[in-house]
């Protein structure tokens, strides 16, 4: 279970918190932008600009991690407006 209270630090390492690596892939990229020694104003998700946001707000973040850990290989998330809307079933490496 990732911890996702701030400050905010992406996994490191071989271990996995998604079904495969596309998906931790986001989910690392998105925690890391988050990260104190990246972002503006990390507690406010403001990652960049006074206004660029990683999340429309905590509960959309958290929602946005949720759907990653549990996204399979064949299916892609829609995100809008910075909060997870729908999740699609694709093709492998969508």
């Amino acid at each position: 279970m990732l911890d996702l209270t701030f400050p905010l630090h992406a996994p490191r390492g071989s271990d996995l918190n998604t079904n495969g690596w596309l998906q931790e892939a986001a989910l690392r990229c998105l925690m890391n932008n988050l990260d104190p020694e990246v972002a503006e104003d990390p507690e406010n998700l403001v990652v960049y600009g006074g206004r660029g946001k990683a999340a429309r707000d905590i509960d959309s973040l958290h929602a946005i991690v949720a759907t990653l850990q549990r996204l399979e290989n064949d299916e892609t998330m829609l995100v809008q407006s910075g909060k997870p809307v729908g999740v699609f079933r694709t093709y492998d490496m969508a």
